[in-house]
């Protein structure tokens, strides 16, 4: 692929940098939206983006914003993990959702985020700071945990060595209170959070394991703080994940292997 006249940047790599800057909450964006999120000069980024919207990619709107095209999505909807995931829980998260009428969601882990695929919400419900699409942090919320205990030791150090944010004053950022919490996740497969993301919220979450052994996501449930005790929300929880890790091909005997 040409290279830009940028070193060590090729074209391909900045048509995906402006792709990227569409996150959650900055779904439409204005060319002058897309030059400051990239940093890239104002005449590169409108030839990059008006060749992504004729390719379909993007969607240019009449007011001149820039969304994600159709194209784009349904090429999203390609990807092996999060599709076959999705499908094969939502029985599971229908069923969660009927039974507590709380936020009920699937994550997976991309880099040092948890990335959430699938929520199921009530109308009742308290906001999230996040949506479908969007990131969680990994030490200090139910999936995260989940997909950080069992992500091997390289994975666990490079974050706890890293800067652990205090999103609430609950937030643990201990590394070695960390490191007990998810040698506990590893042998039950469940984490609890208790407002170390948002004061108010809880969140109860349990591992979806492949046929191999190997933790491809995490389910849980989001409910207000002493709204209900962890321990009745816990048994549907575990059930929910253990029926679809089997659809993935688990069974008991297989034992679970960290992603190291």
């Amino acid at each position: 692929m040409p290279r830009t006249g940028e070193p060590g940047r090729t074209v391909g790599s900045r048509l995906l940098e402006v792709l990227f800057v569409f996150q959650p909450g900055h779904t439409a964006l204005s060319l002058a939206d897309l030059v400051r999120k990239t940093g890239m000069p104002h005449t590169t980024v409108r030839r990059l983006a008006m060749e992504l919207a004729d390719f379909g990619a993007l969607d240019r709107r009449p007011d001149g914003r820039f969304t994600v095209g159709l194209r784009l999505w349904q090429l999203g909807t390609l990807a092996p993990l999060t599709e076959s995931l999705r499908t094969l829980a939502q029985p599971f998260l229908e069923d969660l959702y009927t039974a507590l009428h709380q936020h009920v969601q699937l994550a997976v882990l991309d880099g040092r985020q948890a990335v959430i695929i699938e929520r199921l919400s009530a109308p009742e419900a308290p906001e999230l700071v996040s949506q479908v699409g969007g990131r969680l942090p990994l030490h200090c919320t139910g999936v995260g945990k989940v997909l950080l205990s069992h992500g091997g030791t390289e994975l666990i150090e490079a974050v706890l060595s890293g800067e652990l944010r205090e999103y609430a004053p609950r937030s643990i950022v201990a590394p070695e209170v960390l490191r007990k919490e998810f040698a506990d996740c590893r042998r039950t497969g469940t984490a609890t959070v208790r407002e170390e993301l948002t004061p108010g919220l809880d969140s109860v979450a349990m591992r979806i394991v492949n046929g191999e052994g190997r933790v491809v996501a995490a389910l849980s449930v989001v409910v207000r703080t002493d709204s209900v005790k962890h321990q009745e929300v816990l048994p549907s929880v575990i059930a929910s994940g253990l029926g679809i890790s089997r659809l993935l091909g688990w069974r008991p005997g297989v034992k679970v292997r960290n992603n190291s």
